[in-house]
């Protein structure tokens, strides 16, 4: 199998295209190519196959085979392999997901000719808790949009483990779980994987979920910390990050347009509350290609 690992701020997929000829098992092939001592090495396995809505199909699979909606680092990728494989000369491209069609527009290099970033027009937030999906009693929120937000879960306890955190819960394509941290919370030293695990597969949260750790430097700067269903902690996530914007501008914490940063680099996440877009722009770099005998892999 041909394959080309790339990164979106550290979070990191094999991509294989799929436009030509289809990649069976694709479950098990993320599993084994996802093991970062005996095979790859990544976050998950990423598919980039025919739509026939949009320019393209994005699949997601998670490193525990598991399979994902939407990867906010992942489609940027995708986005500057199909330019810089020749699959579409388009610098705007549309990629279909399971969590809908995302818009990208690609910023190329003149020099190298090559896509060094992406902006994503991630779509609009899901604020009700059953829509998610989280079982948490939620409340009606009026004045953030031009409409009320129906049963949304923000600032809402939680308790897990025996102890109680207050949470708030957002979809961009994925479910995401929101705790904002004290001010002199240490980020770097933080067990992320002591308590997270508990998060992830909490009985309110009957999809999994994605937890989200987030300490407020200032309106404009958000440091976050990522637990991953099916992945665990990774150095980056794209729909977490604008999760995490929308969670602070519900919680009075953060302006429409702020910074995170994460432990693989730095995303920038716009929530435009007047059409309701959640907008994130970020790298995405190709790491190596190469060949992987898969023969191996279980049917």
């Amino acid at each position: 199998m041909k394959f080309t690992k790339m990164q979106g701020a550290g979070n990191d997929y094999v991509y294989v295209d799929c436009t030509k000829e289809p990649l069976a098992n694709a479950g098990e092939v993320a599993r084994f190519v996802s093991d970062r001592h005996f095979g790859i090495g990544s976050d998950g396995l990423i598919l980039i196959k025919p739509s026939d809505k949009a320019d393209f199909f994005m699949e997601m699979y998670n490193s525990d085979g598991s399979r994902a909606q939407m990867c906010g680092n992942g489609i940027r990728c995708v986005a500057k392999y199909v330019y810089d494989y020749g699959l579409t000369t388009k610098k705007n491209i549309a990629i279909d997901t399971l969590a809908g069609v995302k818009y990208i527009e690609l910023n190329v290099d003149e020099n190298s000719g090559k896509a060094v970033s992406a902006r994503v027009n991630m779509g609009s937030p899901v604020l009700e808790a059953a829509q998610i999906p989280v079982r948490i009693g939620g409340e009606d929120i009026k004045g953030i949009l031009d409409t009320t937000i129906k049963n949304a879960v923000v600032n809402r306890p939680l308790n897990v483990s025996g102890n109680e955190y207050n949470v708030t819960c957002v979809s961009m394509g994925n479910p995401h779980c929101v705790v904002f941290t004290e001010d002199d919370f240490d980020m770097k030293a933080f067990k992320i994987e002591q308590i997270a695990p508990a998060f992830e597969n909490h009985e309110q949260f009957p999809e999994r979920i994605n937890t989200e750790f987030i300490k407020v430097i200032d309106r404009k700067n958000l440091e976050m910390r990522v637990w991953e269903r099916g992945a665990g902690e990774t150095f980056a996530c794209g729909t977490g990050a604008c999760a995490s914007l929308v969670a602070a501008v519900l919680n009075g914490l953060a302006d429409d347009k702020a910074t995170l940063h994460l432990l693989g680099g730095d995303l920038e996440i716009e929530w435009n509350r007047k059409e309701n877009l959640v907008f994130m722009e970020g790298p995405a770099v190709t790491v190596f290609e190469g060949e992987i005998d898969i023969s191996g892999v279980k049917p």
